[in-house]
């Protein structure tokens, strides 16, 4: 399979012509960036913030990213930058504390160890033939490549708990099936993740519910004890998720065609070639896998995941204690079925962990990144910059456009509103604005930012499970994303005139 080359071929070409090392050349090239942040830090006082360079490390971050199509090595470009505009002499110790606060935190803690579990669980339901069995019997059902893809959005709708729940299982159960009718890794991944973020918005049994309106109370949004109520008067105003919805269902009916990057990937897969360059071929050996019939491999998958919504669901929507319960209770299932041994699924368990490494890996990266942002005071810049334009009729669409930016910069749709909320909410009840609206728009905007930023946590997730980068996908995702972001602007633009 043919691929791009790589930085290092190319530092090969330039060596050859020239006489001169390509990666020297992107040494000097980074080196003189750098500089030019140091110079930055020269200029800032301590008692004066950083103002519109404040956005540099996060710009750069996303420059760095298109131009390389690598999301780890792009995010500590970013982080460099941020810590010398800092303080230029303290980025090594700088650096050390970000990884260690990145490691004892809480959040991260539990991404880690969801993520790592969700990969074990799946890899248990692969080699123990579950997905196989699952797949051959929906290749008997659906038999075309429009059929392949409205399925995958409407399992992705049924799988509304969790965007890391959807964003795994979702695109696992599928792979063989789009590989079948020849639709590109990049396009699956687009399927998945725009029925993640966007559809858990608009249920109010999610994590992102649950969270939410908990952040609402907090902010006096809502009295207390009525964060969810707040939240649930909030869903049709989530204009960005509805649209969104509307969107990937339009394009999997081929309503709305191949757009952008997209085209080039469509083309790859009909030539045969689903997965994308760069990415290793992600089958497992299927030929040591003990034969069931169809019916009880339905069942083999279908229990593990319906154990792994009602746990998850008993425990107060905790997937950790949902993908605990339902890891426990497939190993043993499988054991008791002969299906795999002790060992197999421990192994099993642990090379799920290792498949989540490089996923897991860009989520704590982009954690680091939202840290230096807020030290930068790049939020409350790009807040403070536009509320003199702030009007009770432009709110909604102002609110959802500043916050997608910076979600989408940030690549955190859930710790910057711990920034935003004491700011939006506020000027939201002085303007006497609708506080649904408000929170619909506030919503969206997190919706956006998670769906279309490269190296948010289920951007990466549907990546990873879907078989292409993080880069690939939201470069191909990019334009439906726009898409959805214009339509829903326009939307909320209505929507504050007509509440004004």
């Amino acid at each position: 399979m043919s691929s791009k080359p790589t930085f290092a071929a190319a530092g090969s070409l330039q060596h050859n012509r020239h006489g001169i090392s390509g990666s020297s050349q992107w040494i000097l090239f980074y080196s003189a960036i750098m500089a030019g942040f140091w110079y930055l830090s020269t200029l800032h006082t301590a008692d004066e913030g950083f103002g519109f360079a404040s956005t540099l490390p996060a710009l750069l971050t996303l420059c760095v990213a298109v131009f390389s199509k690598r999301s780890l090595e792009a995010i500590f470009a970013g982080i460099i930058a941020g810590l010398i505009m800092l303080n230029p002499l303290g980025v090594v110790s700088r650096l050390g504390e970000l990884s260690i606060g990145v490691v004892t935190n809480e959040t991260i803690a539990w991404i880690v160890l969801v993520c790592g579990m969700m990969g074990g669980l799946i890899t248990i339901l692969e080699r123990g033939g579950s997905v196989v069995s699952f797949g051959e019997i929906l290749a008997r059902r659906i038999r075309t490549r429009r059929g392949t893809m409205l399925t995958t959005c409407t399992l992705g709708i049924l799988v509304f708990i969790d965007d890391y729940l959807h964003s795994l299982a979702v695109s696992a159960s599928m792979k063989s099936l789009t590989d079948k009718y020849k639709i590109s890794r990049e396009k699956l991944a687009y399927l998945v993740d725009s029925t993640a973020a966007p559809v858990c918005i608009l249920v109010p049994i999610s994590t992102w519910a649950v969270y939410f309106a908990a952040l609402l109370e907090e902010n006096g949004a809502a009295e207390a004890g009525r964060g969810m109520s707040l939240y649930i008067e909030s869903i049709p105003f989530m204009a960005y998720g509805w649209v969104a919805l509307l969107v990937v269902f339009l394009v999997a009916g081929g309503l709305i065609g191949n757009l952008g990057a997209m085209k080039q990937a469509e083309a790859r897969a009909q030539r045969g070639e689903t997965v994308p360059p760069g990415v290793a071929m992600d089958g497992f050996d299927t030929s040591g896998i003990k034969k069931v019939s169809p019916v009880v491999g339905l069942i083999n998958f279908l229990l593990p995941m319906a154990v792994l919504v009602g746990a998850s669901i008993y425990f107060d929507i905790d997937l950790l204690l949902g993908a605990l319960t339902a890891s426990l209770f497939t190993m043993v299932l499988y054991f008791w079925q002969n299906l795999l041994n002790f060992g197999q699924l421990v192994d099993s368990m642990l090379d799920g962990f290792k498949v989540m490494l490089h996923p897991v890996a860009v989520v704590c990266a982009g954690f680091m990144l939202k840290d230096v942002n807020d030290q930068l005071g790049m939020t409350p810049y790009i807040i403070d910059m536009l509320s003199p334009y702030l009007s009770r009729e432009l709110l909604p669409a102002l609110v959802f456009a500043v916050m997608a930016v910076v979600v989408f910069a940030t690549g955190s749709s859930w710790g910057v509103f711990v920034v935003s909320l004491p700011i939006v909410i506020p000027t939201a009840q002085s303007l006497d604005m609708s506080m649904p609206l408000t929170v619909g728009a506030l919503l969206s905007a997190s919706a956006f930012g998670s769906h279309a930023c490269f190296f948010s946590d289920s951007t990466v997730l549907s990546a990873q499970g879907s078989g292409c980068t993080s880069v690939q996908h939201a470069w191909t995702q990019i334009p439906y994303a726009v898409l959805g972001g214009v339509i829903a602007f326009a939307v909320f633009l209505v929507l504050g005139y007509s509440f004004a």
